[in-house]
């Protein structure tokens, strides 16, 4: 697993500097309470820059310029008090990122038995100040709705775990925007002829996600792996022992056609720097290059399971899924759908590779197909299950006027599966398989869609708030 990206949050309170001399200790109040958000925000391994208490017109300057110098990847504002949407205003409209309404009190409940023995009506009011977070909500909602500002919030108080969870889904999903925006994606020979809904336009997709695309071209591949040595080979092949369950039917032969393929994807990827890859290829019978793509799912497979998602058929939008899931810590492993089981109420999902090995049912077998369905050529494949439990379907779609995220929660659940050589699992969903497949395929995704493990919806609809996309939810 490689380290995580760390980024920037924004972080600046909101008050009214009028009440400051009015009511001793409340500046001094909220400003610890402020600190305490950024120390447990910092929790979630993000840096935060905090510009401090902006209590009127020219302190929103000064945080604008310091927030915007500082490159943040998002902001949370925290509302301490009642305070003016005049000095919050400026500042979102010069950064142009999405902004957290945190709206957090102190304590879940106030003493009001003590609040009301204070028999001060001017300390009582200063107390009631410091817990009005939720007065200022709709005024600040209301005009960042009326300026096309992009926000959300987050309701609780300062000890409430729920919150808290929130708020790191906030964070986790800026990082993923961001690790998304330097992904260097390869795209590797050319699509699988007359898949329609694979095809995409890359334009789009890099306008959506920031991906760079490198062209990458077979020979050299090839080329790498004419030069792989021995002492190459053999690592790898330990490296398939250790992390694959290989059947004694795999031959010598194809472990080393394999192991070599392997190697040489490694050089490739390493000298391009990238992330993810798609492919495929197909030539005339028995060239040089078909006998590289019939080798190649237990290097790719090897490569997704690094956090390096690889998507056969030139999948473009399933690479990006993959790559989502993965930053989520999901998994991420490339399906389609199988088959429908009408009377346990359940679908099969699965593909001939690659796979996570983060998400298998236990080890990941590495076996020999005699053929590769609707692909030329025979080689290795892998089979697995995904763990039973929790699991997530991501598909990116590129529809007809945008590109946007679909995305069901099921259950990866026991019973009989396929042994074909390939990944397949049964899965149930809430809605049922009948309703559930319907739905999917009528928001249009092309056939492939990413599975993880967990139910991270939620992370996925904070994540396409952070792109400015669309999100449709199945279940």
């Amino acid at each position: 697993m490689k380290e995580k990206n760390k980024i920037k949050i924004g972080l600046f309170g909101v008050g009214l500097d009028t009440y400051w001399n009015q009511f001793d200790g409340l500046l001094d109040n909220l400003t610890r309470y402020q600190k305490q958000i950024k120390q447990k925000t910092e929790e979630s391994g993000v840096e935060v820059v905090d510009a401090g208490m902006v209590d009127n017109p020219k302190k929103a300057g000064e945080a604008a310029l310091l927030l915007k110098s500082a490159d943040v990847e998002m902001v949370f504002l925290y509302i301490s008090t009642y305070a003016l949407s005049s000095t919050v205003l400026p500042i979102a409209q010069q950064l142009k990122v999405p902004f957290l309404l945190l709206n957090l009190q102190p304590v879940a409940q106030l003493d009001y038995q003590s609040f009301n023995n204070l028999n001060d009506r001017g300390k009582m009011t200063g107390v009631w100040l410091e817990h009005c977070q939720a007065c200022s909500v709709p005024e600040i909602a209301g005009v960042f709705n009326r300026s096309g500002i992009r926000y959300d919030m987050v309701s609780g108080f300062l000890s409430d775990e729920t919150a808290w969870e929130e708020i790191a889904a906030w964070t986790e999903a800026a990082r993923v925007a961001k690790t998304l925006r330097t992904n260097r994606m390869g795209i590797l020979g050319h699509y699988y002829g007359g898949m329609l809904d694979v095809y995409t336009d890359l334009t789009r997709q890099s306008a959506t996600f920031g991906t760079h695309f490198e062209m990458l071209e077979m020979c050299e591949l090839k080329s790498f792996r004419d030069n792989v040595n021995q002492k190459q080979l053999k690592n790898k092949l330990n490296e398939f022992s250790e992390s694959f369950d290989v059947s004694p039917e795999c031959e010598a032969s194809e472990l080393e056609r394999a192991a070599r393929t392997s190697v040489a994807l490694d050089n490739l990827i390493q000298k391009h720097g990238l992330n993810s890859l798609a492919y495929y290829y197909e030539g005339e019978s028995g060239n040089e290059y078909e006998n590289i793509v019939t080798s190649i799912i237990a290097g790719n497979t090897i490569l997704t399971g690094r956090n390096i998602p690889v998507a056969g058929e030139c999948e473009v939008k399933n690479a990006h899924a993959m790559k989502i899931m993965a930053e989520l810590g999901a998994g991420g492993s490339f399906s389609e759908f199988y088959l429908m089981d009408f009377n346990d109420d359940v679908i099969y999902l699965g593909h001939d590779g690659p796979a996570h090995f983060a998400i298998a049912e236990g080890k990941v077998k590495l076996v020999p197909l005699p053929v590769y369905h609707g692909k030329p050529g025979k080689g290795l494949s892998i089979q697995m299950t995904v763990k039973h439990g929790p699991v997530t379907l991501l598909s990116v779609v590129d529809g007809k006027d945008e590109v946007f995220l679909l995305v069901a929660e099921g259950q990866s659940v026991p019973g009989p599966t396929l042994k074909i050589g390939n990944t397949n699992s049964r899965y149930k969903f809430s809605v049922g398989a009948k309703k559930f497949i319907e739905q999917w395929s009528k928001a249009g995704p092309a056939h492939h869609c990413a599975i993880g493990t967990g139910h991270i919806g939620n992370k996925i609809e904070k994540l396409a708030h952070v792109l400015n996309i669309n999100v449709v939810t199945i279940c």
